[in-house]
């Protein structure tokens, strides 16, 4: 087996945490307006005492979503994908100058669509739904933090080509295979909201057009909606194979399964939107139902994921000296606030993948998809498996990019522990409270229709979201204390690459091949779109004039 001793130049380390550092300002910014929703639901309106800076309930949500959903996963993802694929491959990046511009596109990007979102000027939520109007400067500024992302990933593409034509029949290393699928999966997906804002809604915005097609929108938007839930977990999964089973002194339970998930994602990532649009009536059934067993499908590579991971989990435990059915879970180091974040963020997606199952079921989403259930399942995905798999992924990363140890190992354990305790009583209170009826994208504190019935789950999503923001800003304290604190003690920190149990050269071929992967994952994506993206595009009808609605 391998013995990866490559580490990062000290140019490469500052590069990655300029990542981190945007992500982490995008994350503070958007962690604000959190509680404040949250607080609204449970009765208590700020937004009054915060103007004129913040105008309205919408304009913190959009803040909320776009800087948290979209910016600080962003940023993070393309840096920590950069130092995936450059220690698995023991090499930097071949062209250093083209992830640079990759970067700085992101960060003017941010800029841009950051202003008109601070002036009240693009208060549309972050699926910006047509016909409600945002000023230009937000879909431009959205545009070029995608494009930003593409040339980091075509960085990354050039340099695990180089490494392949270097390595002919060598099987490529699984941190450097995980992060490339991801990129790609992500360009694939990215497509339709691309097209979307060049073709209709930065023309719209312009003056260049009058109107838009808000069907057509949708499903633009759906078919990048959903797989960027999937661009967002498989970083978390990435860690979980090949990072976490060292930190817990074992070794990936399975290679192969581990490969065989990353293929799946790419290839059923991207065709199940429909599954957003049940209630379109421009969306025949037939389709619908299709995108419904896609949907199904790619719960599969999610269970392979929880099967290896935890078979890796155990195996560590038992070696620890774990006993009985779940005594190796008592042995794993809960000590390591890294290990620790990953596994709470861990045990709280299990919940999520079962609300996501409801949720492709259509007769169950016909009654939950406009309900408070459907961000409490939002927030068990990206708040919780991903943000927590972040968290304990800057842990470490963080001391090897700076040099410094963390300030405080208790006080990364508070934030584990308080974003986990306030994101159990939020998402339940937000799933019960979906149940019972209550609407969302909706300020339901202050409305004078509430049903007695959801005053306390109300309430429970007030105190849940505080707790949260104590938990968050704890970690962006921390991280933010331990990279400019002239105190901080010094720190030697390794990047933990773990091995896999068998010879990754004796994985089977067909799992590092990638034509047909590639063409599999284009044929699906034509059969599930296609036809349907043809009739909306040549039944087109741009006669929604849009406005604003905030």
């Amino acid at each position: 087996m391998s013995t990866n001793t490559y580490e990062l130049s000290a140019a490469e380390k500052k590069f990655v945490g300029w990542h981190v550092f945007f992500a982490v300002a995008a994350l503070s910014v958007g962690a604000l307006f959190g509680p404040l929703q949250a607080l609204e639901h449970s009765g208590l309106d700020l937004y009054p005492y915060l103007k004129p800076v913040f105008k309205s309930y919408y304009q913190g949500l959009t803040l909320h979503g776009v800087l948290n959903a979209l910016v600080w996963t962003t940023f993070f993802i393309t840096g920590f994908l950069t130092l995936a694929v450059s220690k698995g491959l023991e090499r930097p990046m071949k062209y250093p100058k083209l992830n640079a511009v990759g970067f700085w596109t992101m960060v003017v990007g941010l800029v841009t669509a950051a202003i008109p979102l601070l002036l009240d000027e693009a208060s549309v939520l972050y699926t910006f739904y047509p016909p409600m109007k945002a000023n230009w400067a937000f879909y431009l500024g959205l545009t070029l933090v995608v494009v930003g992302s593409w040339i980091e990933g075509y960085g990354m593409y050039y340099t695990f080509a180089a490494w392949r034509k270097e390595n002919p029949g060598v099987r490529s290393p699984l941190a450097a295979l995980g992060s490339v699928i991801t990129m790609v999966m992500w360009q694939i997906a990215t497509l339709g909201v691309a097209v979307e804002i060049l073709t209709m809604l930065l023309p719209w915005s312009l003056g260049l057009i009058e109107g838009t097609d808000p069907q057509l929108a949708r499903t633009y938007f759906w078919f990048t909606g959903h797989p960027l839930v999937y661009f967002w977990l498989l970083p978390a999964y990435l860690s979980w194979y090949s990072f976490l089973p060292k930190q817990v002194g074992g070794k990936l339970f399975s290679d192969s399964l581990a490969r065989f998930a990353f293929w799946l994602f790419l290839l059923l990532s991207v065709p199940l939107g429909f599954h957003h649009q049940y209630v379109d009536p421009g969306v025949p059934a037939g389709w619908k139902f299709l995108h419904a067993i896609l949907t199904y499908s790619v719960f599969l590579p999610s269970m392979m994921t929880a099967f290896t991971v935890v078979a890796t989990l155990e195996k560590a435990g038992r070696a620890r000296g774990g006993k009985g059915l779940f005594g190796w879970l008592r042995t794993l180091p809960w000590n390591n606030p890294s290990v620790t974040a990953q596994l709470l963020g861990g045990i709280l997606f299990f919940f999520g993948g079962i609300g996501g199952l409801a949720n492709a079921s259509y007769n169950v989403n016909l009654v939950l998809h406009n309900t408070a259930w459907v961000p409490g399942h939002f927030h068990l995905t990206v708040a919780s498996a991903v943000t927590m798999s972040f968290m304990g992924i800057t842990y470490w990363l963080v001391p090897y990019v700076t040099g410094k140890k963390l300030i405080s190992d208790k006080a990364a354990h508070w934030a584990n522990w308080l974003w986990f305790t306030g994101m159990v009583i939020f998402s339940n209170a937000m799933h019960v409270v979906g149940l019972l009826g209550a609407p969302r994208r909706t300020p339901l504190g202050l409305a004078p229709y509430i049903p007695e019935e959801w005053s306390g789950h109300l309430l429970r999503v007030g105190i849940g979201g505080t707790i949260m923001f104590f938990g968050i800003y704890t970690y962006i304290i921390l991280l933010a204390r331990t990279a400019w604190s002239k105190k901080a003690e010094a720190a030697d920190v390794e990047i933990p690459l773990a091995q896999a149990e068998q010879d990754p050269q004796n994985t089977p071929e067909w799992l590092d091949k990638w034509v047909p992967w590639l063409v599999g994952t284009v044929v699906l994506l034509i059969v599930a779109y296609g036809p349907q993206l043809i009739d909306q595009i040549s039944n087109i009808s741009l006669n929604a004039p849009g406005g604003r609605v905030w």
